[in-house]
C-alpha cells in the first residue's frame, strides 16, 4: 500500500481501570495531531470521563472483555473512520509518542503493512530480570513456530497499514492476543519489519502489567496448542 504524507492515521489505546495516566497520554497523542480512539473496556473508574474530556473518541465495552477484544474494537472503529494507519499504543504509559513517527517512516521505506516495536533493539528502562527472561522465551517459541524472524514478541506498540489491519482478526481476549497476532501476520504473507523502541516500565505500569504467573501460564498453553495442532 502506497503511504502518502497525509495518510489517515489512528492511534488505539485499549484501556481498563487507567484513569490516573489516561488523561495524560490523550494529551500526548493530541499535542502530536493524531486521531485517539480510547476502547474502554468495562472500567470501574473513570478512564471513558477522562480520556473524552482529554479529546479521544471513546468506545465503550459494558463488561471488562480483554485487551485482544478491545484492541479488535479499536481496529474496527478506526478501519470505520478511513484509517490508512493504524497505531496500537499501551494506556498504562510505558510507550513514546515519539517513537510512533518512527514506526510510520518503517512502513513507507520498507513499502511493509507491519511495523513492530521492539524493545530489545531500542531501549528499556526497569525491566525487571525475570520478565526479560520471559520475554526472551516467548520470543524464541514465536520464531519457532511462527517463522518471523523477531527480538520482540510481546510489544504493544506497532503500526499497520490498513491493509495489515484487514488481515488481523483477534480471537484470543486476553493476553495470548499478542501471539495470536504474530501468528496472524505469519499467515497473511504480508511484509513486516521490526523498529527500535523505548519502553519505560514504571511501578504503575508493572502492577497494571501481566504478572509473571499469567506469562508461564500463557507459554504452556500456546505449547500445548502447537503440540496438538
Amino acid at each position: 500500500m502506497e503511504l502518502g504524507l497525509q495518510s489517515n492515521l489512528w492511534v488505539i489505546c485499549a484501556a481498563y481501570n487507567e484513569a490516573t495516566v489516561i488523561g495524560r497520554i490523550v494529551a500526548e497523542l493530541t499535542r502530536a495531531a493524531y486521531q485517539i480512539v480510547v476502547v474502554d473496556d468495562g472500567s470501574r473508574d473513570r478512564t471513558c470521563q477522562v480520556a473524552a474530556a482529554a479529546g479521544a473518541h471513546v468506545v465503550t465495552h459494558p463488561i471488562n472483555l480483554g485487551q485482544g477484544a478491545a484492541l479488535q474494537t479499536g481496529i474496527d472503529y478506526a478501519l470505520s473512520q478511513g484509517a490508512d494507519i493504524l497505531v496500537t499504543f499501551d494506556a498504562d504509559g510505558q510507550h513514546r509518542a515519539s517513537d510512533i513517527p518512527r514506526l510510520v517512516d518503517a512502513l513507507r521505506r520498507e513499502r511493509a503493512d507491519f511495523a513492530l516495536g521492539s524493545r530489545f533493539l531500542g531501549q528499556t528502562s526497569n525491566l525487571p530480570w525475570l520478565r526479560r527472561r520471559l520475554l526472551r522465551a516467548a520470543t524464541v517459541f514465536t520464531r519457532l513456530t511462527t517463522g518471523l524472524s523477531l527480538t520482540d514478541s510481546h510489544n504493544g506498540l506497532r503500526a499497520l497499514t490498513r491493509q495489515g489491519a484487514t488481515a488481523i482478526r483477534l480471537r484470543q481476549n486476553r493476553m495470548a492476543h499478542a501471539s495470536e497476532i504474530l501468528n496472524q501476520i505469519a499467515q497473511s504473507g504480508l511484509r513486516y519489519i521490526e523498529v527500535p523502541v523505548t519502553i519505560e516500565y514504571t511501578a504503575y505500569s508493572l502492577a497494571k502489567g501481566q504478572r509473571i504467573g499469567d506469562s508461564v501460564t500463557i507459554l504452556l498453553d500456546l505449547f500445548a496448542k502447537e503440540l496438538y495442532r
